[in-house]
Parts: C-alpha cells; structure tokens; sequence
C-alpha cells in the first residue's frame, strides 16, 4: 500500500521528529508532506520524497510558523494525495486537514488538538509573540478565530482514525471534535540517558522558552528561594531575554546546550521541575529513567505517566507559593533512584512503533 506522512512543519529535531522517525521505520517508502521544511542534513530524511507547500518560497513567513498561520490551511489542503492509499498526519495544528479521496485511509496521530484555537486560546490571546506586530495580532486574533475553529472542527471529520498521544488528548479531541481516539503513549530512548543514584544540590527545568512552559513561574519562585536551579532552553526570544535579566545569581540559564550535556544534568538534577499543563510528560519521563524525582504540577493526566507514589511529589496551585510548598515536602523526603527509573521503562519505541503498526494494520483490514 502506497502511504504519505503528513507533519505540521519540519525545522528542527523535536518530539513531533522523533515520532516522524518511528513512522519512517514502520514505513520506510513513505513519502513526506508539510508546510515548510528546513531538516537540514538530518539522516532520517536522506533519500525521502519530500513535497512542500508553497509557504517554503515565501521568505520570513517560512521560517515562522505563527506568521504563516491563516496561509497553512489552504496550504494543507492544496496537497493532492490522491495516489495513496494511506495518509498519516502526525498533528497539533493544521496537517490534519488535508484533503484525501473516499477510498484513502486516513490516521491523525495527534499530539494535542490546535492548542491556539482551542484549549490555550486566551493564553496565546494573552501573550502574543508577533514582536512589533503583536497589537495588530491581538486586534486580529478575536476577528478570525471563529472561523478557524469551525475550519478545524470540519477538518478534523476528514480523519478516519484519531490516535492520542494520551488520555489528556484523547479528551481534548472528544470535546472539540466530538469524535473518539485510540490512546497510543508516545516513547523514550531508554538507552539514551544515564542512570546516577547520586545527586547533586542543583533542580532542573528543560523546555522551549514560552509562556505556557510557566519559565516566569519557576524564575519567581527560585528568585525567593536561592536555591540553585539550571534552566535549560533552545529558545532565544524577549521572554527568554527578560527573566534571564530578572534571574538572581542562584539561577543558571543554559541555551542551546547539546543532548549529551542535557542527558548529563538529567541525571545530577536533585530533582526535575515541571510546572505546566502539557499534553503528554515526555520530558519528566526522560529525567524519571534518568533516576530523577520529579515535582510536578498536579492534573489527573498526570497519573498516566505515574505507577507508583515514591517517584513524584504535585503541587496543586501554579503559583509560586504553591511550587514553593511542594519543594519543602520534596526535601523532607527520601526517594529510590531504581524505582524511579522502573517507571519509566515501559515507554518504549518498540512498544509505540508495535502498537502503531497493530492499530493501522487492523483498522486498514476492515
């Protein structure tokens, strides 16, 4: 059978690539299709068919996917996929909407649904990153966002089968699209981190610098408490730049370090802070297998990601005091590096790529 892989956009390795690469494993003569691609000499790409819209000629709007907003959906659906006989979108904007024939299979592994239209509206409202267009774009936003979401919501009858990423998508997709999922985990490299059961004095944070990483969060509160914290980031933007500049001496910022040396602090990290509301915990699993305690803002997706009571301590509130009071907890505890690391271990790419494959196989055959 003749299969496209449809992605968002492709301009960096992140974790929408790494799933990229599982799907390329599962079908290795796929060909690819996206909005803009900047892969550079990424291996995984090497020898593939790639076909882009005609967002990657126009330049400054190819190489930022918020200024490209109202050009992706036509770019999406001016793909003409009528040779395959199965698409696959991996999604959290607009590949889903894709245009297929009746007789075309099509699978959305979906990441969340379009978080800027939907569950995180007011907080991108909120905190526009437009530069010096942001007071156009907040006038524009509220204008156009009605006939997006209905754009969204009919696209996303065009999928034949949702695949979430967890039950926390799973019932964003139930609530916006009104259609049901298969819950497919995503997975971690467990042979690509290090496992230390001796700690250093120092938490961790690691995540694109934007607002609703909740940097500005982590940033108060350790400006409060000297303790020694490492954030690490790949995002150079006013955000990023204004609380390095508001951080104390006790904060140390990290910017486009490498892997190996973000794997390296995974596994010092006394613990591994994450205060946001995420789609999935990939991040926290990788310090987990690492050996690292998390403390972690308390939602029941949380619980997906969590077997056992001795690995984690939540917080309920996102706010400072509330962060503040679950480091108190954390430091009157004592934590099994080991069990912490068990946890983790069932998140396997041999799993999710065994499950993918079982999923499409036996949904195709019906």
């Amino acid at each position: 059978m003749k299969v496209a892989i449809v992605c968002d956009w492709i301009k960096d390795f992140g974790w929408a690539e790494m799933v990229l690469a599982d799907f390329l494993e599962i079908f290795p003569e796929a060909d690819i299709y996206t909005s803009v691609f900047f892969g550079g000499e990424n291996p995984i790409f090497k020898w593939r068919k790639i076909t882009t819209s005609f967002i990657q000629k126009i330049p400054f709007l190819n190489k930022s996917h918020k200024l490209a907003l109202m050009l992706r959906p036509l770019a999406f659906e001016s793909f003409d996929l009528s040779s395959y006989d199965i698409v696959i979108s991996s999604s959290s904007a607009e590949s889903k909407w894709v245009i297929t024939k009746p007789d075309t299979i099509h699978f959305c592994y979906c990441h969340t649904s379009t978080r800027y239209f939907w569950s995180h509206y007011h907080e991108y409202l909120n905190m526009m990153e437009f530069w010096i267009l942001n007071p156009l774009a907040k006038w524009l936003m509220p204008k156009v966002i009605h006939k997006l979401r209905q754009w969204d919501f009919v696209a996303s009858k065009r999928v034949d089968f949702f695949i979430a990423n967890s039950k926390n998508t799973a019932s964003r997709i139930k609530k916006y699209y009104n259609t049901d999922s298969k819950v497919i985990y995503p997975w971690i490299n467990l042979n690509e981190f290090k496992f230390n059961e001796k700690k250093e004095e120092f938490y961790l944070y690691v995540g694109r610098c934007i607002p609703y990483k909740k940097f500005e969060l982590i940033v108060d509160t350790f400006n409060a408490n000297w303790k020694p914290l490492i954030l690490v980031t790949n995002t150079d933007n006013k955000l990023f730049r204004t609380l390095k500049a508001k951080s104390k001496e006790n904060i140390i910022w990290k910017i486009n370090i490498t892997r190996e040396e973000t794997i390296e602090l995974y596994s010092k990290a006394r613990a591994f802070l994450f205060p946001v509301e995420e789609d999935f915990w990939i991040v926290p699993l990788e310090a987990q297998v690492s050996g690292t305690p998390v403390i972690a803002y308390n939602k029941w997706w949380a619980l997906e990601t969590v077997v056992d009571w001795v690995s984690w301590i939540f917080f309920d509130e996102q706010t400072a005091s509330g962060l503040q009071k679950a480091i108190d907890s954390f430091e009157t505890m004592t934590f099994d590096s080991e069990v912490i690391r068990k946890n983790a271990l069932k998140f396997s790419s041999e799993n999710f790529k065994k499950e993918i494959l079982e999923f499409i196989s036996n949904s195709s055959s019906k």
